[in-house]
């Protein structure tokens, strides 16, 4: 299926220089974005079905992250446009979700905040830090907060009972985690930019 995706992208009568955005990684990566207005309007009515179809809906773009990623690497597609827009639709997707929850009540609106402040900082650490020629990797700790952002999420969206078990409860108690992560892991970033670049 990837493959016969991949010859239809390459078949497409678009120029060498527009393939740079419009490639298969790419546009796997637009749907991610292009997902988080459909949150946010079914959101509105945020019934036990819409919810439902939302958490799905959400859980299949969070792993588009992945497809987008692997399809880039097989086939040698790894472009500076996606570069860009990779980490930008997961962090747009995430903060999105949990944005929207927040006038309904399943999240709290300080926690959503946290988070985005987290990412702020460390997006910034990682422009001064490119500015000097040096790059800051993912961390190992980033990576795991990101994981128990996505299973929070997904539960809360989700939010009413389902099979006996408190889906709200479960993804509060997961979000909670993806804080102290959140907390840790920017401390571990600052750390390392304090060590690479403030002290050389």
């Amino acid at each position: 299926m990837i493959d016969f995706l991949k010859n239809s992208f390459d078949r497409l009568p678009i120029s060498q220089e527009n393939k740079e955005i419009f490639n298969l990684p790419n546009c796997i990566t637009m749907v991610r974005i292009a997902v988080m207005p459909v949150l946010f309007f079914m959101l509105l009515s945020p019934g036990r079905f819409f919810s439902l179809v939302i958490a799905i809906l959400f859980i299949v773009a969070s792993i588009t992250d992945l497809l987008d990623g692997y399809v880039a690497r097989r086939y040698n597609i790894v472009t500076k446009m996606g570069k860009l827009l990779d980490p930008i639709a997961d962090k747009l997707l995430i903060s999105t979700a949990m944005i929207v929850m927040i006038p309904i009540g399943r999240i709290p609106a300080w926690i959503v905040a946290i988070f985005v402040i987290r990412d702020i900082f460390v997006d910034g650490l990682r422009s001064i830090a490119s500015s000097e020629g040096l790059i800051i990797q993912a961390r190992a700790l980033g990576k795991q907060k990101t994981l128990c952002q996505v299973i929070a999420v997904s539960a809360l969206l989700i939010h009413y009972p389902i099979f006996g078990i408190d889906a709200h409860i479960v993804g509060m108690a997961i979000l909670y985690i993806a804080l102290i992560l959140t907390v840790w892991s920017g401390t571990d970033y600052y750390r390392q930019f304090h060590r690479d670049v403030i002290k050389k």
